[in-house]
């Protein structure tokens, strides 16, 4: 890093300049710039994380009928599916001239791999304010265990 700074045109200069134009190519075309990272315009946006006791999985999607959501886990995959509503839902008959467009509408699916400890059968899900929450359960096995020295 100190030598990018004391030489100009030095190695890591190179290689700070190649990678800051591959981002902009890979996010040009909606591809993900890191393997972290997600292509433009998935939904819903996920964070995910971890406690002694569970797996917290918030996915922000407002604005969409948490009947028509469906959550699953099937063999260590959690799966949210669904179907965002057109905000303008007769737009067909009133021959609605669109200008812009920047919310997606249609059907949505993610899948994300859990951690091999989760217990499939204590699995809650709520939604509020526009956050599905999603909370599973980690198996009594895996919990840590206090033992008491005799």
């Amino acid at each position: 890093m100190f030598a990018s700074t004391l030489i100009p045109g030095g190695l890591f200069s190179d290689f700070d300049r190649l990678r800051r134009e591959l981002d902009e190519l890979f996010g040009w075309v909606g591809l993900p710039t890191s393997i972290r990272s997600v292509a433009p315009g998935t939904y819903p946006a996920l964070n995910i994380g971890t406690t002694p006791s569970s797996v917290e999985v918030y996915a922000f999607a407002p604005g969409i009928d948490p009947s028509k959501v469906e959550v699953t886990v099937d063999r260590g995959v959690l799966t949210i599916a669904g179907e965002r509503a057109s905000t303008l839902p007769d737009e067909q008959d009133r021959k609605v001239s669109v200008y812009a467009r920047e919310r997606a509408t249609g059907a949505f699916k993610r899948a994300v791999s859990l951690p091999e400890d989760i217990d499939p059968d204590r699995v809650s899900a709520t939604y509020r304010d526009g956050v599905l929450h999603i909370r599973i359960a980690r198996r009594e096995s895996a919990q840590p265990k206090r033992i008491a020295i005799q």
